[in-house]
């Protein structure tokens, strides 16, 4: 079974650009790629990932609805085996600390470093492999 990582974020273009991204190592079944573009959405598809091997999930903050650091919590109560990194346009120190303390891995700035996002990822599939 491929890993799955879980993509929260509310703007409709941020699947095709990790779909991009990621284009190989998704044709050769590294990992598998789910998107929510709302946190309730989210925290259902959480709950239906049952016994597959979720590895990590990457949330915006600011979505409509539930936010990001709402969903953190909850999100980390369903699964508090599975690394969250949450990923904003506003990387002030106040959002940095908050993130953190609701249980966070990291925060990640718009735009995206796909790099930096590819060496997150890279650490979670070798050990799920």
């Amino acid at each position: 079974m491929n890993p799955l990582i879980l993509v929260v974020d509310d703007e409709p273009d941020v699947e095709v650009r990790f779909r991009q991204q990621f284009r190989r190592d998704l044709r050769a079944g590294r990992f598998t790629m789910e998107f929510a573009q709302s946190a309730p959405t989210a925290l259902q598809r959480i709950n239906d990932a049952g016994d597959r091997s979720l590895i990590l999930i990457l949330s915006d903050i600011n979505m409509p609805g539930m936010s990001g650091l709402e969903l953190l919590p909850k999100a980390r109560a369903a699964r508090p085996d599975v690394p969250i990194i949450m990923i904003t346009a506003y990387g002030d120190a106040e959002t940095k600390r908050k993130t953190l303390e609701g249980g966070a891995e990291a925060l990640l700035t718009k735009p995206i470093d796909f790099v930096t996002l590819r060496n997150e990822i890279d650490i979670r599939v070798e050990p799920a492999a």
